[in-house]
Formats: structure tokens, C-alpha cells, sequence
């Protein structure tokens, strides 16, 4: 494409799906909706494609990918799948958790996907129209969030368009995210134990309620081995002030429950909604002339702890 050129953009229906399935097969870049942000996938067998992914967003090449699949079956033909896994799939998938584990030699995975490592993160989505994708490409997509590397993810094909305009081929506008908030990962290690990566929609509780109590549950800062560990991540570009109650001159604030501020993440203090609204809110306030961002008090519990997360890398 041209520096002047703009992404196709397609409906969410059979043609849309039939030609954003095509352009994959051939190797480019499309952004597409997922029940979390959306993504900007390409195939994970062809490293052109996925080379393509760390150039369009800037991203390090020692950051992983997570590879989306139909169902558990295709993630038994990328990954050994244990017990434990099955447990999780059968219970999250499709759904918004993505689970590290072993990569199989056979895989055929381009070597960029995993950054190397012998482990690999898997995801199978929820969102119909990507669930749709999978089904008319039959490939593994790998798919990061469809903006440029560190800053606020996308919840809608504006932002990925003003993210990364003629970098993508093609964005499928299926609307707003309903979640808002990229997938928990956790990693299933050895001797039984299991260790959240990053934050998200499903809950340590969630998790431990299948894999029990006395899992490795502590979320960890360990070498790079998912998306979302970077310290500094979700950038709007300006400083960031955490559990801020008042706002102090020249800072946009974001409020939560009885917080007002310039907007609010939700003024019932509903975590979903906030978790819902985080980024669009994010990018509202990146683009308001104050120089500064200030964010009321989060609560640090359930999925609370998924927005602080993002915040507290936003703020970095």
C-alpha cells in the first residue's frame, strides 16, 4: 500500500468476512472485532505475515503473539494441551482467556509468533465475527490489538484507523468491543501450578476455582512471555495520575462512582462498564487540549484489577 493509501473497510457480513479471509490467505494485515479489542491479524504460519504485524505496529520483536483458534482442537494441533487446559477451555472458551503452553515442534508457527520461546498463547474468541474468520481463512491468526505498539488499544475501527491508517490492508467494522478489556493470560507451568501473566475479564478466583487454591496466582513480572507485560504499555501520550480525586490544573480527569470528573468510566461504579469504556475514555482524553491525565480511585478487586493494571502501565 501507499503512504497515501487507506484501508479497506468492510462490513461484518458473509462478503466482508469472504474477502478480509482472502486478503489473509494472501498474507496481508486485517484488523478485525474481538469481544475484548480489536485485533489485527494475520496468518501465524508465514513469517512475511507476521513480520508484517511487528512493522505495522512498531512492535519489539521479543514480545510474543497471541495466536487465535476455533477450538480446542486446533490449539491440541499448535500446543500440547494438558488436563488442565481442557479444564480451562471447557469452562472460558470461547471467551476472553488466553492460556501459555507448550509449543509442539510440529506446529508450523512462524518463529516471530513466540518470540522464540518454547511456549505459545492461545486464545479461541468469542466475538461472531471473528469466530467467522477463523472458520473461512482455516488458518491460526495470530492478532495483537490493531494499534501501534504501547499505545491505546482499540475498541472500535475509528481507532484502529487513526492508529494505523494505511499500515492494514482492511478493518471488519463489527462496532464497539463489548468488553473492552484485552483477554487474562495465565501460563500453565509444571508441578501443577498455573501463573497469571496479565489482568483481565476472568478472574484469578475464576481460575483458581478450577485449578485450586494453592496455584501460582501472584501476577508476575518475569521475562517476556505474553503480550501486556511491558512495564510501560497503553500510552495516551500524555502523563498519567492514579487514584486521583480531584483534578489539579491542566489535567483531564477520568472518573469512576461518585468521581465525576471531565468523564467518567462509570458513574454507577460498575467495573464491567468501566472495564467496557476504559480505553475509549483513554482515547478521549489523549485527545483533549489538557496536557495531562488524572484517573479517580479504581477498587483493587476482581476486575478492578485488570483496569488498574492497564493504568498503572499507562502511567509508566
Amino acid at each position: 500500500m501507499t503512504g497515501t493509501s487507506q484501508p479497506e473497510m468492510l462490513a461484518p457480513d458473509g462478503q466482508g468476512i469472504a474477502r478480509a479471509a482472502k486478503l489473509l490467505v494472501e498474507g496481508r494485515l486485517v484488523a478485525v472485532p474481538t469481544e475484548t479489542v480489536y485485533g489485527l491479524a494475520a496468518r501465524a504460519d508465514d513469517d512475511m505475515a507476521v513480520a508484517a504485524i511487528y512493522r505495522a505496529k512498531g512492535r519489539p520483536d521479543f514480545n510474543p503473539l497471541i495466536v487465535h483458534v476455533p477450538d480446542l482442537a486446533a490449539a491440541g494441533r499448535i500446543a500440547d494441551v494438558d488436563d488442565r487446559a481442557r479444564l480451562l477451555a471447557e469452562r472460558f472458551w470461547p471467551g476472553a482467556l488466553t492460556i501459555v503452553l507448550p509449543l509442539r515442534d510440529e506446529a508450523g508457527l512462524a518463529k516471530a509468533v513466540t518470540a522464540g520461546l518454547p511456549t505459545v498463547a492461545l486464545r479461541c474468541p468469542a466475538h461472531p465475527v471473528m469466530r467467522a474468520l477463523l472458520e473461512e481463512c482455516g488458518l491460526p491468526l495470530a492478532a495483537p490489538s490493531a494499534n501501534r505498539s504501547g499505545a491505546v488499544s482499540p475498541t472500535s475501527a475509528a481507532h484502529v484507523r487513526a492508529s494505523l491508517g494505511d499500515k492494514v490492508q482492511a478493518i471488519v467494522d463489527g462496532g464497539d468491543c463489548k468488553l473492552g478489556l484485552e483477554s487474562t493470560i495465565v501460563a500453565l507451568r509444571e508441578n501443577g501450578q498455573w501463573q497469571m501473566l496479565r489482568p483481565g475479564p476472568v478472574t484469578a478466583g475464576e481460575i483458581a476455582t478450577l485449578l485450586g487454591s494453592d496455584a501460582k496466582a501472584s501476577l508476575a513480572e518475569p521475562e517476556i512471555e505474553a503480550p501486556g507485560q511491558l512495564a510501560s504499555h497503553y500510552s495516551p501520550g500524555k502523563p498519567v495520575r492514579l487514584d486521583a480525586m480531584t483534578a489539579a490544573d491542566g489535567e483531564f480527569h477520568v472518573g469512576f462512582g461518585p468521581v465525576a470528573g471531565h468523564i467518567c468510566l462509570s458513574s454507577a461504579g460498575d467495573l464491567a462498564e468501566a472495564a467496557a469504556r476504559l480505553y475509549a475514555v483513554l482515547h478521549e482524553a489523549a485527545a483533549s487540549p489538557l496536557p495531562r491525565i488524572a484517573v479517580a480511585p479504581i477498587p483493587a478487586e476482581g476486575l478492578g484489577l485488570a483496569i488498574r493494571d492497564r493504568l498503572r502501565r499507562a502511567a509508566a
